[in-house]
């Protein structure tokens, strides 16, 4: 897998996690670690994505 492909992945997960996120915060029946799980699988994502853009990686 070319690094752009892994990228657009990343990118493609990131978007899904960030809409799985927001069914879960207007859930009346929230469950906040599910949230804070979600929140940590996003922002590891959004890392990876931020460390493969930079020109040293």
């Amino acid at each position: 897998m070319t690094v752009q492909a892994h990228l657009e992945s990343l990118q493609k997960k990131h978007g899904a996690l960030e809409e799985e996120l927001h069914s879960l915060m207007v859930s009346p029946s929230r469950n906040e670690a599910e949230v804070a799980e979600c929140k940590r699988r996003k922002l590891r994502i959004k890392d990876e994505i931020e460390r493969l853009k930079s020109p040293i990686h």
